[in-house]
C-alpha cells in the first residue's frame, strides 16, 4: 500500500452500479478540491471489441475452455498492478479510454470498441473503477496497492437486471447478447471476481424488497427506495456507527462489523463514510 500517492478502487461486475458509487467519489473529490486521475478498468483490456468477439468465438469452439472480460486472459492485468505501483511512488502514470459506443467515440473520433490512445497523467489520487481492483492471481497482485478498496456487490438477479437493462438501452444490445455473455462470464465470475470481495475494505451489497425472481423478464430496475443497502467494514475499529445511525434514519446494525441503511440513502452513506476516509489519506500523504 502507498501512502504519498493513495490509490483508491471500487470494484464490482458489469452491471453492478459501480458508476454510481464513481460519480459519489467525484463529488467528494471536487467539493474538497482534490485532484484525482480516474482510470476505468476497461481501458485495462487486452483486445478491442471486433478482436475479442473473434476470440470468444473461437474459444467456443473448444469445449470446456472460457474466455470473458472477467478472467485474466482478456486483460492486462500486471500492468493495471505497476499502474497502482508506479503512482504510489510517483503521483504520476498512464490512462486511455474504452469507446463504449459511438455517440461517446465522437469527442475521440473513434469507433465503438476502441482504445483512445495512452496519455500521461499526475495527480494527488488515483481512483479506479472496474472488474480487477482487487484481483490477485499468479500473473498479478493489483490489490496489495490499493489503499482503499471499495466492493460494490448487489445480489446477483438484481445485478443482472442492471446489467440488462444498461446494456440493451444504452448500448443497443439484444437481450439474447445479454444473457449470452452472462453465461459466458459465469465461470470467470465465480473464480476471479468472487474472491475479490473478500479482500475490499468496504462491501456495499444492494439488496431489493420486492420480486427479482426472474430477472430476464423485469420491466424495470427496482429503485433506490425498494431496496436496502448492506454495508460491510473489513475491520470495523474507527467507524463511528452511532453517528451513521444517527444521521442515516431507518439504519440499523445487524452485526458488529455490518451496518443496513435504506436503499435511498445509499448516496448519504457514501457521502459521510467515505469523506473522512479521504482526507485521512490525503493527510497521510502530505505528512
Amino acid at each position: 500500500m502507498s501512502k504519498k500517492y493513495p490509490v483508491i478502487a471500487i470494484t464490482g461486475s458489469s452491471g453492478s452500479g459501480t458508476t454510481t458509487v464513481r460519480q459519489s467519489f467525484q463529488h467528494i473529490f471536487t467539493r474538497e478540491k482534490i485532484d484525482a486521475t480516474v482510470i476505468e478498468g476497461d481501458s485495462y483490456h487486452k483486445y478491442e471489441r471486433a478482436e475479442m468477439d473473434s476470440l470468444i468465438k473461437q474459444r467456443d469452439l473448444v469445449s470446456g475452455s472460457n474466455f470473458s472480460h472477467f478472467g485474466p486472459e482478456a486483460n492486462l492485468l500486471g500492468e493495471l498492478a505497476k499502474t497502482f505501483e508506479t503512482f504510489g511512488k510517483t503521483g504520476k502514470c498512464k490512462t486511455r479510454k474504452y469507446i463504449h459506443s459511438d455517440i461517446e467515440g465522437l469527442s475521440y473520433k473513434q469507433n465503438a470498441g476502441t482504445m483512445t490512445p495512452w496519455v500521461d497523467a499526475q495527480s494527488d489520487i488515483l481512483f479506479y473503477e472496474g472488474l480487477h481492483g482487487g484481483y490477485v492471481g499468479e500473473d498479478a497482485d493489483v490489490a496489495k496497492h490499493v489503499d482503499l478498496l471499495v466492493g460494490v456487490v448487489p445480489i446477483i438477479n438484481l445485478e443482472w437486471i442492471q446489467k440488462l437493462h444498461r446494456d440493451q438501452k444504452m448500448r443497443g444490445y439484444s437481450s439474447e447478447a445479454v444473457i449470452d455473455t452472462i453465461l459466458n462470464r459465469m465461470p470467470d465470475y465465480i473464480h476471479h471476481i468472487c474472491p475479490q470481495f473478500s479482500r475490499t475494505h468496504i462491501n456495499f451489497q444492494r439488496v431489493p424488497t420486492v420480486d427479482t425472481s426472474n430477472p430476464f423478464i423485469a420491466k424495470d430496475i427496482p429503485s433506490a427506495d425498494e431496496s436496502i443497502l448492506v454495508i460491510r467494514f473489513a475491520n470495523p475499529h474507527g467507524i463511528d456507527f452511532q453517528y451513521l445511525l444517527s444521521m442515516l434514519h431507518g439504519s440499523m446494525i445487524t452485526r458488529p462489523n455490518t451496518i443496513v441503511v435504506p436503499g435511498g440513502k445509499m448516496g448519504l452513506a457514501l457521502q459521510f463514510i467515505f469523506t473522512p476516509m479521504i482526507l485521512k489519506l490525503i493527510a497521510e500523504s502530505k505528512k
